[in-house]
């Protein structure tokens, strides 16, 4: 398996002197993605946790949504042509009576690490439906207070970005703010795959009284991750996109932007937050 950091030769400038230095820096390298041996998709990644990534990628993308539909996950032996295995080409085998969904070409497409799942038809493409409807039973509260203290944890626990400073985070806190699983890759859509991958694997679907924080902006693609994941409450350091925002309103979940300290917006689903009776509404 390829490695997390890699090694570089930098030249560095620092108050006008100059030194010559090895430098570490975050993996990247193409994984594909295959269903019962076809391929599906190609994400630029940082080695690790590639099972659980593929896995994720496909829960949102509506294919999966219960560990006993995954049969197998493994490594395509023979990815070079002297076959020698490269470990960036994954097939996920569906359990027997699983069926092979209808995946048109459409979706035989190639992702980004800054942007995640380009190429898409029509947004109508990307609307896929959860199978875990947002709800609330019994309902998940959270005070500012307790979100305020959730990026904090998160970035102590990102240990590879301590190496690197090129790294996004995603992280599944309780309700109560425990941390529960981080993951980092070089693209904020992986670590939210892989997260929610590994959950997947432990059958611990839908993830129904956690939050999500993600390092960086909210996109819609991130909202649909928390969405089909079945997860009621999103948090961002940075800001959510228009149609994030849209994708929220319409499936109920809540998504928080611009979480730094006690300083956040609300953007949608703000009844599970708790305001307090005095909340001003200028």
């Amino acid at each position: 398996m390829g490695r997390v950091t890699e090694r570089r030769r930098v030249i560095r400038i620092r108050g006008g002197a100059v030194n010559e230095r090895p430098d570490t820096l975050v993996a990247e390298e193409p994984l594909e993605i295959r269903l019962n041996g076809r391929p599906l998709a190609i994400t630029m990644r940082t080695p690790g946790d590639d099972f659980a990534l593929a896995a994720g990628f496909l829960v949102s993308e509506g294919v999966l949504g219960a560990a006993a539909e995954v049969r197998n996950i493994v490594y395509c032996a023979g990815a070079r042509d002297d076959g020698t295995n490269t470990y960036n080409v994954v097939d996920v085998q569906l359990a027997p009576g699983v069926p092979d969904p209808d995946i048109s070409l459409e979706r035989n497409v190639y992702t980004t690490s800054s942007c995640g799942l380009c190429g898409k038809a029509s947004l109508d493409a990307v609307r896929t439906t959860t199978r875990f409807p947002i709800a609330d039973a019994p309902p998940v509260r959270l005070t500012p207070e307790l979100l305020s203290l959730l990026p904090e944890r998160l970035r102590a626990a990102q240990r590879v970005f301590d190496r690197t400073g090129g790294l996004h985070a995603a992280a599944l806190f309780s309700e109560d703010g425990e941390l529960l699983d981080v993951r980092e890759d070089v693209g904020r859509h992986n670590a939210v795959d892989k997260l929610v991958g590994r959950a997947l694997r432990e059958d611990l679907l839908p993830l129904d009284r956690g939050v999500l924080l993600v390092s960086g902006r909210a996109s819609f693609e991130l909202a649909q991750k928390a969405v089909m994941a079945g997860i009621p409450v999103l948090a961002a350091v940075s800001a959510p996109s228009s149609l994030a925002v849209d994708l929220a309103a319409e499936t109920g979940l809540t998504l928080v932007g611009f979480l730094r300290g006690a300083d956040m917006n609300v953007y949608a689903g703000e009844h599970r937050i708790a305001l307090g009776a005095a909340a001003s509404r200028n």
